[in-house]
């Protein structure tokens, strides 16, 4: 590769003292690998959000380029450009934004929810200041209307002033390829960089996926089912599989790849060697 792919690397909020020493080594280790961003999820109805702003500040503090989750859920619109403007002060430059869930007990109230509304929302008050990112579902959202109507919703987010969008996870390549053929087609030429889940633990894939709406192709179910017994075998066999994965995804001309660590460094920073992924000097 003459060009270095883009690379970043999600985390998700830890709460404890120890989950967020383990967030920190694995920002750590996976440093050398010179991602452009870790980014910080957000729980459901921004249930973490002062953890997540707590962690992003602290990684923005030790030299890194962090890039806060950002939603509605429960919150008035005041209390987002707070947010926004609180993260543009500390000298955070990247947003990713997504619709988020609304927590229970709100759905009747006004919430401005959807993603396009709120990539609106920031632009209007903070400008070109941030690089904004939103998600695409090349399996297609589980709440879309339609194929069609889903790739619509994502171009009225780029339409509202994103930069780039970050796919769910996936583990058929073909469906990514499809999903920016079909992009194309309308016009959307930003960069959709696809979402990359480790295979670690056949149960929890399952319920994740069957939760968001991700695809587990039947041969990969029942692979990894056959080595629920035999966790080092499973973990082996899921490299070499979502490996295989990223080679394909890189080599027909994805801008990148945006691992999701679940806050474990090893089998990403395996990946990301498989791949050849150029490493700075220490």
């Amino acid at each position: 590769m003459t060009n270095s792919p883009h690379i970043s690397f999600e985390f998700f909020a830890a709460k404890t003292d120890e989950g967020i020493a383990k967030l920190k080594t694995t920002a750590r280790e996976l440093n050398k690998f010179n991602p452009e961003f870790y980014s910080v999820t957000y729980g459901a109805g921004g249930s973490t959000r002062d953890t997540t702003k707590n962690i992003v500040l602290s990684l923005q503090t030790d030299g890194y380029s962090a890039a806060p989750h950002l939603s509605f859920g429960g919150d008035t619109e005041q209390d987002v450009i707070e947010l926004v403007q609180s993260y543009k002060d500390a000298g955070i430059n990247k947003l990713v934004a997504l619709r988020g869930d609304l927590p229970s007990g709100i759905g009747g109230t006004k919430q401005l929810v959807h993603a396009n509304e709120l990539v609106s929302l920031i632009r209007k008050h903070s400008g070109d200041h941030f690089e904004i990112y939103v998600a695409a579902y090349p399996e297609i959202h589980p709440e879309a209307e339609s194929y069609s109507k889903d790739i619509y919703w994502l171009g009225e987010k780029f339409k509202a002033g994103a930069n780039g969008a970050i796919t769910q996870y996936f583990y058929n390549p073909d469906a990514y390829f499809r999903y920016i053929d079909e992009c194309t087609k309308v016009g959307i030429d930003q960069p959709i960089l696809p979402g990359i889940m480790p295979l670690t633990n056949f149960h929890n894939l399952i319920r994740f996926s069957d939760n968001c709406g991700a695809d587990i192709p039947r041969w990969l179910r029942w692979q990894l089912k056959e080595r629920t017994d035999n966790p080092d075998d499973l973990v082996k066999y899921g490299i070499d599989v979502v490996t295989s994965l990223c080679e394909k995804l890189l080599a027909g001309g994805a801008p990148g790849l945006h691992f999701y660590t679940m806050n474990q460094w090893e089998i990403t920073d395996t990946l990301c060697r498989n791949l050849g992924l150029p490493t700075k000097a220490l």
